[in-house]
């Protein structure tokens, strides 16, 4: 099970009940990580990518993977990060605390049937943000916002239950841009989902496939084409 810890602010002396998130193993073993409870947190004044993310080890298959680094914001505007125990195995967690997939999106409703797809022809990086939004909404989302101009964190497209990143580049979608997005729905308990007319890197594909991120590649008509697991459950799984 996630363990919840008692935090006190260094700042403001605040008390606060943490509880560890649970990430997805690419065993499909749930991971908690195993927080120091002899360490106090430490106040986070400036965030970078590398200090970021924690290594640990799931103790169901002994891989290494790179986590997010538990992080606490306090009332009192600080950002506190809380210290992981290396040196003990983490712990797993119920299988019901993963973080949400495609397949739970699974309506228990009758399903109706979906009308054609109709595509917008892209030319500009707004066409192809335009186009994956309608995309979302095709296949049940509803509510989908395109953002005027790309944020710096990486989320495009925002709507009830999702998060999608849509890459206009002409170069493969790389790996860190899949695990932001990935992060980004973890912290919304959204499902995070990604588009590029460029592909994906290789690493990107196999750590998308490790989350669970639905891929999706667009043409230039609009049509997007889902080319991992993740995707074709997100499309299986929402109404037809």
């Amino acid at each position: 099970m996630a363990e919840s810890v008692l935090v006190r602010c260094p700042v403001c002396r605040r008390e606060h009940t943490y509880t560890a998130p649970v990430y997805p193993c690419s065993c499909t073993a749930p991971v908690v990580l195993p927080l120091l409870r002899s360490a106090p947190p430490v106040r986070r004044d400036h965030r970078t990518w590398e200090g970021s993310w924690v290594s640990v080890r799931c103790a169901q298959c002994g891989r290494d993977d790179e986590w997010p680094q538990p992080e606490l914001a306090c009332e009192c505007g600080a950002l506190l990060c809380l210290p992981v125990d290396r040196t003990q195995p983490p712990p797993t967690a119920a299988r019901s605390a993963q973080p949400p997939r495609p397949s739970a999106l699974r309506s228990s409703a009758p399903p109706t049937r979906r009308p054609a797809f109709h595509p917008v022809t892209i030319r500009t990086a707004q066409d192809a943000r335009t186009a994956a939004a309608q995309y979302l909404r095709w296949l049940g989302f509803a509510d989908v916002r395109v953002k005027e101009r790309r944020p710096s964190y990486g989320v495009d497209l925002r709507g009830p239950g999702v998060v999608a990143h849509v890459d206009p580049s002409t170069a493969p979608t790389a790996l860190r841009d899949v695990e932001t997005l990935w992060l980004n729905g973890l912290n919304e308990s959204a499902v995070s989902v990604c588009f590029s007319l460029a592909g994906y890197a290789r690493d990107a594909r196999t750590r998308a496939d490790e989350l669970g991120v639905p891929l999706f590649v667009l043409d230039l008509t609009g049509t997007p084409q889902p080319v991992n697991d993740p995707a074709d459950d997100l499309i299986r799984a929402t109404p037809r």
